[in-house]
């Protein structure tokens, strides 16, 4: 059994598409791409597909995983082309690789989120930020299926700050002010949303766009508590398959058309 590895993207209007439709959607793609994929055993089987740690609906994306087990070989590059093709515009699979390495999940420990707040001064987010940032503890509320729920959102954020410019395309471009929040939050239990860090700094420094703000994430992988950054999941994965020579037999099979 083979296992693939693959990032994909919400862009657009395609952001609001739930995490269900997104598994509609790909699963239909797995079957217009015919890709020999692995079941699941009883009386209902499933396709193997994994997926990790999905974006809330409503936010963009730079950087969804998932994993797939498949029954033959297949060249990812290939795999990834054919299914990037069954796919609407904006759910687009941008990258493929072959897992060799541990779990995927297990490297997704934090995400570097970008904020787009229309409407506030970028004088009046740094403020807030420095606020945010030299708090001990912010206290947030969020509503769940078991009724309202208080935790702390600071403690999540590795780094939090106003950026200049942003690096992903503007939802809502407008000529009125505009600030850029990019911070980087780690994967803990409640998990701490972008729309969490918000009520955040709505409560401890009165910072209330008067739109909604536009979110994307823009990386998600393992976090170097030493470096503060966050690395790419897929990449020792990549430096597996660069140093593993394949069997001359899987090699044919995985370039033979799908």
């Amino acid at each position: 059994m083979q296992r693939i590895r693959l990032r994909y993207t919400k862009r657009g209007r395609l952001r609001f598409t739930s995490h269900r439709d997104f598994q509609r959607a790909f699963e239909r793609a797995l079957r217009r791409a015919e890709v020999p994929m692995a079941y699941s055993a009883g009386f209902t089987p499933h396709p193997k597909v994994s997926y990790a740690n999905a974006a809330p609906t409503g936010t963009g994306s730079e950087a969804e995983y998932l994993e797939i087990a498949l029954t033959e070989p297949r060249d990812p590059e290939r795999l990834r082309a054919l299914l990037d093709e069954s796919l609407p515009a904006g759910l687009d699979i941008v990258e493929a690789v072959e897992a060799r390495s541990s779990s995927l999940a297990d490297r997704l420990t934090a995400s570097v989120w970008e904020l787009r707040l229309d409407g506030i001064a970028p004088e009046d987010a740094r403020r807030a930020v420095d606020v945010f940032n030299a708090a001990g503890a912010v206290e947030v509320q969020r509503r769940t299926k078991n009724g309202v729920r208080t935790f702390d959102a600071r403690s999540a954020v590795a780094h939090l700050e106003s950026a200049e410019t942003h690096s992903s395309p503007a939802d809502r471009p407008t000529d009125q002010a505009c600030a850029i929040l990019r911070l980087v939050v780690r994967h803990v239990t409640p998990a701490v949303r972008p729309d969490d860090v918000l009520s955040g700094l709505r409560a401890v420094a009165d910072l209330a766009p008067p739109v909604p703000a536009a979110v994307t994430r823009l990386a998600q992988g393992l976090f170097d508590e030493e470096t503060g950054t966050v690395i790419d999941p897929l990449a020792p994965d990549r430096e597996a398959a660069a140093t593993e020579p394949h069997p001359a037999g899987a090699t044919a099979a995985a370039t033979a058309p799908a």
